[in-house]
C-alpha cells in the first residue's frame, strides 16, 4: 500500500480479531528496522504467522496496558504500546513499549498519534531502543526523552542487540 497525499487515518485499540493483520504489519516493520542490526538469517525466522499468535491475546492483558493501532483504509499500518514498568529499578512507573509503523508512513504524523493514544500527556515514561537504530531518536526526544545512561544487552531473534535507555 502506498502512502497517499491526502489520507484519513484511524487510530484505535487493537482488537482481537486484528491478531492476523497485526502478524503481518509487525514481521514487515521488524524486517524494516533490524535489517543491518541483526543477521538476514535471524531475520528470516520472522513470519506473520508467528508473530501473529503474539497478538492472539494481546488485549485481555488489564487496563492497565494501553494499545493503539494506525489503519489507514482499512488496514493497519503501525501500532503502540505502553503499560507498567518492567523492571525493578525502573526510572519511571510506565515503560513505553513499542511505536512501531511501516517505513512508507513515517513522517506523516501517524506515528505521533500513535504516541498520544498510549501515553498522556506529560507522562513519566522511559522506553528502551536499539543503540544502532539512530532513526527513532529524533522521534523521541521531540516528546521530551533523553538518554538516562541505561544499557543493556538484549537477546533478540536468537542474537544480542545493544538497547539504550530514555526516559521524561
Amino acid at each position: 500500500m502506498a502512502p497517499a497525499s491526502h489520507t484519513d487515518v484511524l487510530i484505535r485499540p487493537i482488537r482481537e480479531v486484528d491478531s492476523e493483520a497485526m502478524g503481518r504489519v509487525h514481521a514487515q516493520v521488524w524486517h524494516e528496522t533490524y535489517d543491518g542490526l541483526i543477521s538476514a538469517a535471524s531475520l528470516e525466522n520472522v513470519s506473520p504467522r508467528r508473530m501473529a499468535e503474539l497478538w492472539t491475546h494481546y488485549t485481555s492483558q488489564g487496563p492497565e496496558h494501553r494499545h493503539a493501532a494506525a489503519l489507514v483504509d482499512g488496514e493497519i499500518v503501525g501500532f503502540a504500546a505502553s503499560g507498567p514498568a518492567r523492571e525493578q529499578d525502573a526510572p519511571a512507573p510506565r515503560e513505553l513499549y513499542f511505536v512501531y509503523l511501516l517505513d512508507s508512513w513515517h513522517r506523516k504524523g501517524i506515528g505521533r498519534a500513535l504516541f498520544d493514544a498510549v501515553v498522556d500527556d506529560g507522562e513519566p515514561l522511559y522506553l528502551w531502543l536499539a543503540e544502532k537504530y539512530p532513526g527513532a531518536r529524533t522521534f523521541y526526544e521531540k516528546r521530551g526523552f533523553r538518554l538516562d545512561g541505561g544499557r543493556r544487552d538484549e537477546p533478540f531473534l536468537g542474537e544480542t542487540i545493544t538497547e539504550v535507555r530514555y526516559s521524561r
